[in-house]
């Protein structure tokens, strides 16, 4: 069977050219620990993950790689790595996400925290099944850099050429995985060679030019001083203020409910630290350029903006900024934190349903913690004075049921 008709049946090809040179796509990456011998990790993965791989390309750097190929789907030794030439071509580029209608049919590639991603480096066969995999990760925030064919019309996307940023990058190319066996045997053949004759000398000098035997001094054993290490930093001295995220949660939740479009209907809104407000709308009626239109005239900064592949949900990420740091150490043990919010469930007549938690740290360490979840109808900026009463406390997500007008709230607090 020709490889034409092998890659239509698999819906993805091994290579694409580009001005002139083959390169190849889609490579299986997996992170590389020792990048001056790359060949034992490379060896156990084409063994125990990606059966028949017999070619790889290794991709050194803050975050080393290697990625695995079979010559038997297609790939052949000697073609430069398509996904190490665009990742050095884009210099300081740390993530970034793209689609390149290539000669191969269309190119997607996934670069995240100077990362490819085991499955980001893709020729498809079929646009459907690139552009699906470009949008389910469209959604993740914070991109330097996202690229889409211009037909494509998705917003704040670039069309740039591929030629002139991959020209300009490494050219790592494919080698065999068995390619350095000779080598290796030949440096064995040269070791026992070097041996027997150091033993053959050795003998001779020993029959013929002894010397006289030196009084034998036992070495002083030198004992290594047990290295310290610094002391492990507690969880709760660089904890992100309640009080900021609180705030700003709020903040960004009033600003996208006050985007009200005729046929759409807001669904809920949750704010995560770290990752911002991610909220969406869902089409009753009418048409989705009413939705890009009260986007367009809110005044919201939003860092994405992607439409669903049916054209009845716009989900759109907010970031929210201005949080803060400090030290906040635990001042209760277990039982009392479970008092004092016994006391306020009493008092306030809520419900803080709580739940025991363990956070082991890199070194070992346990930490205990009292996890914590209120449902209320109280916005955030009144639970922030009640809420500050205890120290080491942490909040993880904030979400807001515009039909209900219920606040949800999940946090976390370090006990002594």
């Amino acid at each position: 069977m020709a490889e034409e008709d092998q890659t239509e049946e698999k819906a993805w090809r091994s290579s694409f050219t580009e001005g002139g040179t083959t390169y190849a796509a889609s490579l299986f990456w997996q992170p590389l620990l020792n990048e001056d011998n790359p060949l034992p990790e490379v060896k156990e993965a084409a063994e125990n993950i990606l059966e028949g791989a017999d070619l790889y390309v290794a991709r050194k750097g803050k975050s080393s790689q290697f990625g695995l190929a079979a010559s038997s789907q297609g790939f052949s030794r000697g073609w430069p790595s398509a996904a190490v030439a665009l990742v050095t071509g884009l210099g300081s580029v740390t993530s970034f996400l793209g689609v390149f209608k290539v000669d191969g049919g269309w190119w997607y590639i996934c670069f995240r925290n100077d990362v490819i991603l085991s499955d980001g480096d893709t020729l498809f066969v079929n646009e459907r099944d690139a552009k699906d995999q470009f949008i389910s990760m469209l959604a993740v925030p914070d991109w330097d850099a996202i690229y889409a064919p211009a037909e494509w019309q998705i917003e704040d996307t670039k069309s740039d050429a591929l030629g002139p940023i991959i020209e300009r990058g490494l050219k790592v190319k494919l080698d065999k995985i068995s390619a350095n066996n000779d080598a290796i045997m030949l440096g064995v053949i040269a070791v026992c060679f070097a041996i027997i004759l150091w033993f053959a000398y050795s003998s001779l000098k020993s029959m013929f030019f002894t010397a006289p035997e030196a009084p034998i001094i036992a070495p002083v054993e030198q004992v290594e001083a047990p290295v310290e290490l610094p002391p492990e930093p507690k969880p709760w001295e660089n904890m992100e203020n309640p009080i900021d995220v609180m705030r700003s949660c709020y903040a960004a939740t009033q600003k996208v409910v006050q985007i009200l479009t005729p046929g759409w209907h807001l669904e809920g809104v949750t704010c995560t630290p770290g990752a911002g407000v991610v909220t969406s709308w869902r089409r009753e009626l009418g048409r989705i350029t009413w939705m890009q239109q009260a986007l367009d005239v809110s005044g919201v900064n939003f860092s994405s903006r992607v439409i669903s592949r049916d054209g009845n949900t716009f989900m759109v990420t907010l970031p929210i900024e201005g949080i803060s740091t400090f030290n906040s150490p635990p001042e209760y043990d277990e039982g009392d934190l479970v008092n004092a919010i016994n006391d306020i469930n009493q008092t306030l007549g809520v419900n803080i349903a709580i739940t025991p938690k363990t956070w082991v740290s890199p070194r070992g360490t346990n930490y205990q913690l009292l996890g914590f979840e209120i449902n209320s109808t109280n916005d955030p900026l009144n639970w922030i004075e009640l809420l500050m009463k205890f120290s080491g406390l942490s909040i993880k997500t904030i979400t807001y049921d515009i039909n209900t007008g219920n606040w949800n709230y999940k946090g976390e607090i370090y006990e002594l």
